[in-house]
């Protein structure tokens, strides 16, 4: 029979204007037109993945949230020098009882410990690309500052008190559980053993004299700030389970353990017999990053949008907003929640021998193809499964087919033997569509590739607002295919530049494709920077030529000069992606198991 928590409280117990869409979209994208959306925002924006706990290396779930993060981020910075104003930080969780353990078991000191795998992230984030300004450790002497002086301002303020708490911790997930949420497992002798509900993870039952936070007093205005923010939470699915949450009681929260039980973290201020709880401490490096608790952080702060797995929903979603406002600030602008990676269906466990190396997967897919896998096919709302076959087929299909090709048949000398973006000619392509003449050759299918390419970067960066970047690659993707199929309905190969008829329709078939490709590789940047800068190098697009607010869609449709018009291409820079041999790959892995 599972016993009941009970919290014996000692002390106070109180409470106390975009383009309008026009025929064929936007005319041309000027240079407030993106990033026009921002100038209602704040100038600044904040972009945090959680900090990873580093009792065991990192895998492609790790590596999912730095790269959501890191694709926002690098979107944001693309809107040009009004959204410059950019930081992002990522990082490593180096306290608590797990940590002990874990180094224990290993021989080492937690402090060893914690250097070796935090150095595996740092590796692992700079060889994905990962563009972080900032690599916090929960050991560094500015955090422990940070921490110390957050603690103070809630206990001056009345929110910790000291009482006895006696109930369910589980070490593994670091937090304390009510009887709902225990269940018991059978072992493998028959009894059963007491485990969390929604982890699974063992739990022990625990009595000791902590510093309790005053949690409860938080329930309604939690309410109040998830429902006038409804976008405080995205996905919705996960903003309506947070308000389910706080349909229940919400009990006090102990924040420190017996600095005798655990003693790798940090004191508490003025009481060296109890250690700081270490999810408080780890959820105040957010703070830390930005300058806390010096008076630069808040131009940062609340302008923050934190990036997180689903299961550390409640430590964001609850107790920290909760310390927040405790402590006289306001919670986070935006919290995006993203759902766990399988593999082949079943969930990556160390006793399945099933966890992927993310160094092992970039190393086989190539740093952009594994970054487009994995932005292309996670879907934050549900679980997503990842095996070889499915990342080989992907990249071989939309990279190196649809994309590669379409840029190797655009600029193959024997198609484009001037190597130039060629003259755009508006008698063949007329900007109103129906008209009839000797010269009109564009088709109807035509208009509409022109107006779906036009609409493109709006329905991109509406995509990353909503926190749906697969759907942004999936609308990039199908408009790849369409400029394929235009490619191929006019079969410029076909044409010859000799002739005065067919000339001036070959050059504008030509531009279309690589204006298309242009607007592609601009907006690929985020997602895979490598491969799109190789792309707009080959197009002779020049760095300050990059930023969405630059990003004018064939202009000589619109009756605009187009600066690319004439200029040389640049350089060769060989197959844009190579195929992946799917064989090889299958023998790799056979290999390595």
């Amino acid at each position: 029979m599972l016993r009941t928590s009970v919290l014996r409280l000692v002390g106070r117990t109180g409470a106390s204007r975009l383009p309008v869409l026009e025929d064929f979209g936007p005319r041309y994208y000027s240079s407030d037109s993106l990033s026009a959306r921002d100038d209602a925002r704040d100038a600044r924006a904040y972009f945090t993945t959680p900090i990873f706990y580093v009792n065991a290396a990192p895998h492609i779930g790790h590596l999912y949230s730095a790269l959501l993060a890191d694709a926002l981020c690098r979107h944001r910075r693309l809107r040009g020098p009004k959204t410059a104003a950019t930081r992002f930080s990522t990082g490593t969780d180096e306290h608590g009882l797990k940590i002990q353990q874990a180094a224990a078991a290993a021989g080492l000191t937690p402090t060893e410990l914690c250097d070796r795998v935090s150095e595996h992230f740092q590796q692992l984030f700079q060889e994905a690309g990962i563009s972080c300004t900032d690599f916090i450790r929960t050991t560094e002497a500015r955090h422990r500052v940070a921490v110390q002086h957050f603690w103070g301002v809630l206990k001056s303020r009345g929110l910790l008190y000291k009482g006895v708490y006696e109930g369910w911790y589980c070490a593994s997930d670091e937090c304390f559980l009510p009887e709902a949420k225990v269940t018991r497992q059978p072992g493998p002798l028959g009894d059963s053993f007491p485990v969390s509900l929604e982890s699974g993870h063992p739990v022990s039952w625990t009595k000791e004299e902590n510093y309790i936070f005053r949690l409860s007093q938080f329930r309604e205005p939690l309410q109040r700030w998830l429902r006038s923010n409804p976008q405080a939470i995205t996905p919705e699915p996960f903003h309506h389970v947070v308000l389910q949450w706080l349909d229940e009681e919400l009990p006090d929260l102990s924040v420190s353990r017996r600095s005798s039980h655990l003693h790798w973290g940090i004191p508490v201020p003025g009481d060296d017999s109890q250690t700081i709880y270490v999810w408080l401490d780890a959820l105040v490096n957010y703070l830390t990053v930005i300058g806390y608790p010096n008076a630069e952080f808040k131009s940062w702060w609340p302008a923050t949008s934190h990036i997180i797995g689903k299961d550390i929903l409640k430590f964001h979603a609850i107790y920290w907003p909760a310390f927040l406002l405790g402590a006289g600030m306001s919670p986070p602008q935006r919290i995006y929640v993203h759902s766990h990676w399988t593999v082949c269906g079943q969930k990556m466990s160390k006793s399945l021998g099933n966890v992927v190396d993310p160094r092992t997967c970039l190393n086989r897919y190539t740093v952009d193809g594994f970054r487009y896998f994995l932005l292309r096919q996670g879907v934050p709302n549900w679980d997503c499964d990842y095996y070889d076959e499915k990342v080989v087929k992907l990249l071989n299909s939309e990279l190196a087919d649809a994309l590669g090709g379409l840029l190797n048949r655009c600029t193959a000398k024997r198609i484009n033997p001037s190597e130039t973006y060629p003259a755009f000619c508006t008698t063949c392509f007329p900007s109103e569509p129906g008209l009839v003449g000797p010269s009109v050759r564009a088709q109807a299918e035509d208009y509409a590739l022109v107006s779906s390419v036009a609409t493109l970067p709006k329905q991109v960066a509406d995509h990353y607002d909503n926190f749906q970047i697969y759907k942004a690659l999936e609308a990039v993707s199908s408009c790849v295919r369409q400029t394929n199929g235009f490619v191929q309905r006019h079969a410029p190969w076909k044409l010859n530049w000799e002739s005065p008829v067919d000339a001036p329709w070959l050059g504008t078939v030509l531009h279309v494709a690589l204006e298309c490709l242009r607007v592609f590789g601009t907006l690929l940047q985020p997602v895979t920077p490598s491969l799109a800068d190789k792309l707009l190098s080959r197009l002779g697009v020049s760095a300050s030529e990059r930023n969405l607010g630059e990003l004018y869609f064939l202009p000589r449709f619109y009756g605009h000069p187009c600066p690319f018009e004439g200029r040389r291409l640049g350089p060769e820079t060989g197959l844009l992606f190579p195929r992946l041999d799917q064989s090889r790959t299958w023998l790799v892995k056979a290999h390595r198991t």
